[in-house]
């Protein structure tokens, strides 16, 4: 049976400290050079995988060089550039309208609050998150990916179900200074091991303080001693 904690806090500690042993050098998979970009790329990765983001950017980045490019893009246009993008139609109108308000509200420069952020269109606090964190370096949250998601709940860290809920159920209980990099241990610990199907248990590093181990699982079924 696996090892029990006396607070959520004290949980959430030693999973932080195993995955920054295991992941010493974790950071944002996405490719950019500058916030736009990074804005850009973090509203088309929603739903997408980092992967074909990054392919997708390769010649984005290229053809449109700044919010006014953007702006003034064709729909049409734009949506083909970034047609192999999950939702790429609504993703483009969200683009031209964040470029344009970028333009008219606050001199071609990417906003710095999550206020302002979460103002543009497309733009939730996942994305604004991200934005301030990699683009600004200001950090006043925790990336609420599917990952994070996913694991945290699975190791009964929340039981929270939406993202929203999940970050202010998580802030407490995480170091301020670890609240960037919980979300990527998260991510590359879920991308290598805790997948969202058939998640490999028997080498996973956290296996013996996860309550959702299938290992303890199958000996509590066998021994009639259900994890509760």
């Amino acid at each position: 049976m696996g090892t029990r904690f006396d607070s959520r806090h004290e949980q959430t500690l030693e999973v932080i400290d195993r995955l920054h042993d295991a992941y010493p050098d974790t950071t944002i998979s996405l490719n950019f050079s500058s916030r736009l970009e990074l804005l850009i790329a973090v509203m088309l990765s929603a739903q997408c995988t980092d992967e074909r983001v990054n392919k997708v950017t390769a010649e984005l980045f290229e053809k449109y060089d700044g919010a006014a490019d953007y702006a003034a893009a064709d729909q049409e246009e734009l949506a083909e550039d970034i047609s192999s993008i999950t939702y790429y139609n609504n993703k483009a109108k969200y683009i031209r309208s964040s470029c344009s308000d970028i333009i008219e509200k606050h001199d071609g420069e990417v906003p710095d609050t999550m206020d302002e952020l979460t103002d543009l269109a497309g733009v939730g606090r996942k994305t604004a998150n991200v934005v301030l964190q990699h683009g600004h370096e200001i950090v006043e949250g925790i990336v609420v990916d599917t990952h994070v998601q996913r694991i945290s709940r699975r190791l009964g860290i929340t039981e929270e179900q939406r993202p929203e809920a999940i970050e202010q159920d998580l802030m407490p209980i995480v170091p301020e200074e670890d609240w960037q990099w919980y979300t990527h241990l998260m991510i590359t610990h879920g991308r290598e091991t805790c997948t969202a199907i058939n998640p490999d248990c028997s080498d996973c590093l956290l296996e013996d303080i996860c309550p959702s181990s299938k290992l303890d699982n199958e000996v509590d079924l066998a021994s009639g001693d259900p994890w509760d």
